[in-house]
């Protein structure tokens, strides 16, 4: 028996809740709530952000989102009051902002604590949760670490009390883990719970956010595969509880064709009656040359107005910072790209007459064509194992034990057969490993690590470069022993203590590399476990008195880590000297 289909089989016995109790539950909780109003609410005189974006596309205007990555809640709050008051100057306006709040918000409150702190304000109380809808006129977007995690009803309720009518992250249920967490089974049932607690409040305009990149969507090597998988959480969210779903994609799409496309393709997917939430801007574009990334930034940009302007979906679209990929963006700098993106539109609205859609349309097309294959062969194949397919629980638990690999390989056949393209996340893994190839090739460096035991792990879901590390360092003779993402400290010493290495590798980006270190390095000598530790990724901490998380190479040093910026820096390292090995059986 396959492993695919031995996961589905062991996941169809797990002692899970009862949905309709669960409905039970919502319906109740959802009789004691009453719905807010936004800054952003009672200037547009609207119910909900759903009835403004429907208003947007009739009207053909263009809408803006921006994400924001501030420490805490203070300067979250003053950010949001410069960003609106500087652009207001300009005659322009921010319609919604995305927080990137602290992951332990993915925890029930009582468990916050003890876990290390990440990028991200938390919040505590019903000020902080205030805040984000009364510091100005801009819809708060709350699309992480809320739903799919194990404080997805708790989250959602106080969401709804401030007037935020979009709430996420369904894709972040299947590939994100709170710290220190273990219980699928429960983070399943909260997850539920809260959908039907939003299809209580479909009819006052309440929307359930995916972004599709964070989930499957960013593992799943062909399009074909994420148009299915679109479906397949339209199915559950739409048909079988009720809720209004509203999906995203972007950030991990470079191709400007694909990314007309997906707005086609997700407008086809629900039937026509999709209303967006944002278009993420192309995040894999960006490097450390700044000019660069503004022109990535104004190809991708003009290219999500135009579709826009061809078809609107209520998308907002996102002008990113030029400093995205190297620290989170400052409030000055977040205005300075949403000047920018107003010029784009400008530009976009004289071109727009002479733009031919017909290759994106093609697009959307094919994986539409192909993904609805895929779609229908999953609720097939499941129903054939015995699984419950009008059973929303069971379908969100079953499919996240699954993951995106076994999900592909059981139902999306051969994908070399298929018509639609593989994903730029897939493309950009095997360039990367393509560029690197020779420098791990390398003689010397094979001899320097033949035979080490290197084990390779992510603490978070930036799962793509610890994944071609992998790979890479297999190929040049070394014995990987693959984690994978989302590890958190006490997973490592797990694992160290079942098979020894001689090296481990982690790759960190959520702004906690130096606590993570610290909780690492205690439960190392907690065990007598001596391993040589090598940090790679955006090694940043979160720090109480700062806006901004702050570099801590030299920190991390301190501790007897041993940081690595980029593949060669790690190169460099191996092997690194260390105890000798002893396995167990020696």
């Amino acid at each position: 028996m396959s492993e695919p289909i031995e996961t589905i089989r062991h996941a169809i016995t797990a002692p899970l809740a009862d949905s309709n109790e669960l409905r039970r539950r919502a319906r109740q909780l959802a009789g004691g709530i009453s719905l807010g109003r936004s800054a952003f609410l009672d200037l547009h005189g609207v119910e909900s952000e759903y009835e403004y974006k429907r208003q947007s596309m009739r009207d053909g205007r263009i809408m803006y989102h921006a994400h924001i990555g501030m420490n805490d809640i203070d300067a979250t709050a003053a950010a949001l009051r410069q960003i609106h008051g500087q652009l207001d100057s300009h005659g322009f306006a921010l319609d919604r902002a995305g927080f990137a709040l602290d992951r332990r918000m993915g925890l029930p409150t009582d468990r916050r604590a003890a876990a290390a702190a990440e990028t991200g304000p938390m919040l505590v109380n019903t000020a902080d949760w205030t805040a984000l809808a009364q510091s100005a006129p801009i819809q708060p977007h709350l699309g992480d670490f809320m739903i799919g995690q194990p404080a997805s009803v708790a989250n959602s309720v106080e969401a709804l009390r401030i007037g935020c009518s979009t709430i996420g992250n369904l894709s972040q249920y299947f590939t994100f883990e709170a710290p220190g967490w273990n219980d699928a089974a429960t983070t399943a049932s909260e997850t539920c719970q809260a959908i039907q607690l939003l299809a209580e409040f479909r009819g006052r305009g309440v929307m359930l956010h995916s972004y599709l990149e964070d989930g499957f969507g960013a593992l799943f090597r062909n399009c074909a595969s994420v148009a299915a998988w679109a479906m397949l959480e339209r199915y559950i969210v739409e048909e079988l509880i009720g809720a209004r779903l509203t999906h995203c994609i972007g950030g991990l799409t470079r191709d400007p064709v694909k990314r007309a496309g997906w707005v086609l393709a997700l407008q086809q997917i629900h039937q026509g009656e999709q209303v967006g939430s944002m278009i993420y801007g192309d995040t894999i574009s960006f490097g450390h040359e700044f000019e660069k990334n503004r022109a990535v930034t104004a190809e991708y940009l003009l290219w999500d107005i135009l579709v826009q302007l061809h078809a609107p979906s209520g998308h907002a679209v996102l002008p990113l910072p030029v400093t995205e990929a190297i620290r989170i963006p400052s409030a000055d700098e977040i205005i300075e790209a949403q000047l920018f993106g107003r010029q784009v539109e400008a530009t976009a609205r004289r071109l727009y007459p002479h733009v031919d859609f017909s290759a994106a349309e093609k697009f959307a097309a094919d994986v539409c064509r192909e993904g609805q294959a895929i779609y229908q062969n999953a609720l097939a194949g499941l129903d054939e194992l015995g699984a419950d397919t009008r059973d929303p629980l069971q379908l969100l638990y079953l499919l996240k034990r699954l993951g995106a690999q076994g999900f592909e390989s059981m139902f999306a056949g051969e994908l070399a057969q298929l018509q639609s393209p593989p994903t730029d996340m897939y493309e950009l893994s095997q360039e990367v490993i393509a560029d690197y190839r020779p420098m791990f090739h390398d003689a010397a460096f094979c001899a320097r690590v033949k035979g080490a035991r290197l084990l390779v792990a992510s603490s978070d879901v930036h799962e793509h470069a610890a994944g071609a590390l992998a790979q890479l360092l297999g190929e040049s003779g070394a014995e990987v022993v693959y984690l994978g993402a989302e590890q958190d400290p006490q997973d490592l010493v797990a694992a160290l203590r079942k098979q020894p290495v001689d090296a481990l590798l982690l790759s960190t980006h959520n702004g906690m590399a130096l606590e993570y270190a610290r909780q690492l390095k205690a439960l190392l000598e907690a065990e007598a476990i001596v391993v040589p530790v090598i940090m790679g990724g955006v090694l940043n901490q979160k720090v109480d008195d700062q806006a901004l998380p702050v570099p801590v190479l030299d920190e991390l040093k301190a501790l007897g880590m041993h940081p690595a910026v980029g593949l060669p820096a790690l190169a460099r390292l191996l092997p690194l000297p260390g105890p000798p090995r002893i396995d167990p059986a020696g």
